[in-house]
């Protein structure tokens, strides 16, 4: 539906950033102020459909209008609680998914206008003072996307090895996990991986992890506490395991890099930021391989593991689009340090 009417919140950004397993909203005054704010639920619109994804948003919205002194969505007598949605989600990952998710936040009549962009674009602008430079994301999964300030971009599909996906928290297990296997029933190589990975679950063999996991007696979402183990292994000095961490920084660096190349900014100083749980870990093997190899390939890239959260990149989008005073950006910053 279309927004014409005064908005409650004058010049202001309606922030969103809605993971799979969280949704965190700010309401931003035009001057920066972060002037209420909420955590929701997962935004899993491939699972349980888009009207029930944007209602689980649509909760965390009220929450932090309510925060705010707002008055609730049935007494606001149709006015817009901002200027500006800037939502950044989740399964946004074809442009055809951007515009289906778009439509239907703009209909919840929120803000006078509506960006929505998949969720990578607010890790990236959360860890840059201009929108301008490329962002590699490696938690449960990976991806990789770039921004100029004339709003040019370039993105991966980024939906799994059928876009030509390897990495994450998630890829990481299973590749620890062939490797130990493998080793185990001597199709493969020796690697302490054969003995680290059951260990951590209180087994004493591959077979027992592999029966455990195929029976779901060990839940599939606890796959990814083997990614820190693999990262431990490696770090002991583990042939195999630290070719799997190699591998992994060999792939960071290859996705920035044809960012940067597609962004016309291979050659210039820009900033390569890197965000996730793995990259927040910071294992020195992986962050080294990374460094060595933008070296190689980047030399005045200048990379760096964002902290600030990714709702913080959401807002700063919003204020782009508003055109909002730097010292409105500022504030914002200070908010989020």
């Amino acid at each position: 539906m279309g927004v014409t009417s005064e908005p409650l919140v004058p010049g202001g950004v309606l922030a969103i950033d809605a993971g799979n397993s969280k949704t965190d909203v700010a309401l931003v005054a035009a001057d920066g102020r972060v002037l209420g704010s909420a955590r929701g639920g997962g935004f899993q619109p491939p699972i349980v459909g888009i009207d029930p994804a944007v209602a689980v948003v649509t909760e965390a919205v009220e929450r932090a209008a309510a925060a705010a002194g707002l008055p609730a969505a049935g007494d606001r007598g149709g006015r817009p609680l901002a200027e500006h949605t800037s939502a950044c989600l989740a399964n946004a990952d074809l442009p055809v998914e951007e515009e289906q998710l778009q439509a239907a936040v703009h209909a919840c009549g929120w803000a006078r206008s509506t960006y929505v962009a998949n969720d990578t674009f607010a890790i990236l602008r959360a860890g840059v003072e201009q929108p301008r430079g490329v962002a590699v994301v490696c938690g449960a999964g990976i991806n990789c996307v770039g921004l100029l300030p004339d709003g040019r971009t370039a993105r991966f599909p980024a939906i799994g090895k059928i876009s030509g996906d390897w990495g994450g928290g998630s890829g990481l297990a299973e590749e620890a996990l062939y490797f130990a296997a493998r080793a185990e029933d001597g199709r493969g190589e020796p690697t302490a991986l054969a003995t680290s990975l059951p260990a951590h679950f209180g087994l004493r063999t591959m077979y027992e992890l592999i029966e455990a996991l195929h029976l779901e007696r060990i839940p599939y979402v606890r796959r990814y506490e083997l990614t820190p183990v693999l990262f431990a292994t490696a770090d002991a000095g583990d042939p195999v395991a630290c070719s799997v961490v190699d591998r992994q920084a060999e792939e960071i660096v290859c996705l920035a890099t044809v960012a940067l190349r597609r962004l016309d900014l291979l050659d210039d100083e820009a900033d390569v930021v890197l965000g996730g749980g793995v990259m927040a870990a910071s294992n020195p093997r992986l962050m080294g391989g990374i460094t060595a190899g933008l070296a190689s390939t980047a030399p005045k890239a200048r990379a760096h593991v964002v902290t600030a959260p990714p709702v913080l990149g959401a807002a700063l989008l919003g204020l782009d689009h508003t055109s909002a005073p730097a010292s409105a950006q500022s504030t914002l910053r200070a908010h989020y340090p």
